[in-house]
C-alpha cells in the first residue's frame, strides 16, 4: 500500500544510501503542505522508506522546526510506537531541534519516551537518547538524578561508542563514572 507520493522516491537502493532524500527535502521545503505527506510515510512497510523518512524529517526540522514542531502529537503517539532504530534516534535528536516548539505536556512525554529508549538494543538508539537526556537535564535536576545511574550502567557497555559518550556525558553532568572506580 503507498501512503505517500514519497514512498517510492524513498525507496530503493541500498539501505544504508540517502536514496533521493535531499530531493524530496528540497520539495517540502519549497511546499509546507507537503510535510503532512512525508510524515505519512513513517505508515510505510518498507523498512527503508522508513529510515529515509527519518532523515527527511530530521533536515526539515534543521531547516524549518516550527514547521516538524506541527507534528508533534503524531512523532511522540503513533510514530513513537515504531519499533525500529531509526525511528527512536532521530525522535531523540527532533526532540532537542524542537524543544523551543513544545508545550510542557509534550516535553514531558520526549523525555518519558527517551527515558524508556535509553537502553533500546542499539548503538545509536543509546548514544541519542543518553544526549538528548543530558541536554534536558541541565535544566531540570530530578532528570539528571536519574540520569546519572543509568549513564553509569552504559559505562559498562559492549559498545566502546556508548561507553564513551556515557563517560563523557557523566562528566559534563559533574558527575564521575563510579564503574571506572572498581
Amino acid at each position: 500500500m503507498q501512503v505517500s507520493r514519497f514512498e517510492s522516491p524513498l525507496s530503493g537502493g541500498h539501505p544504508n544510501s540517502l536514496g533521493n532524500t535531499v530531493s524530496v527535502v528540497d520539495e517540502v521545503l519549497a511546499d509546507r503542505a507537503l510535510l503532512a505527506e512525508l510524515v505519512a510515510c513513517y505508515r510505510s512497510d518498507d523498512a527503508v522508506v522508513r529510515l529515509r523518512v527519518s532523515s527527511a524529517v530530521k533536515r526539515v526540522a534543521q531547516q524549518q522546526p516550527e514547521w516538524v514542531a506541527a507534528h508533534l502529537d503524531d512523532l511522540l503517539g503513533w510514530i513513537a510506537e515504531i519499533d525500529q532504530a531509526s525511528t527512536k534516534w532521530t525522535l531523540s535528536i527532533l526532540f532537542v531541534l524542537l524543544d523551543a516548539h513544545m508545550t510542557p505536556r509534550q516535553r514531558d512525554s520526549a523525555i518519558a519516551l527517551m527515558q524508556s529508549n535509553l537502553h533500546y538494543d542499539d548503538w545509536i538508539v543509546q548514544n541519542t537518547s543518553a544526549d538528548s537526556l543530558a541536554y534536558y537535564s541541565r535544566q531540570r535536576p530530578e532528570l539528571a538524578a536519574w540520569l546519572v545511574p543509568e549513564l553509569q550502567v552504559l559505562t559498562t557497555s559492549r559498545h566502546k561508542s556508548v561507553r564513551g559518550r556515557a563517560a563523557k556525558l557523566l562528566a559534563s553532568l559533574g558527575a564521575s563514572d563510579r564503574s571506572a572506580e572498581h
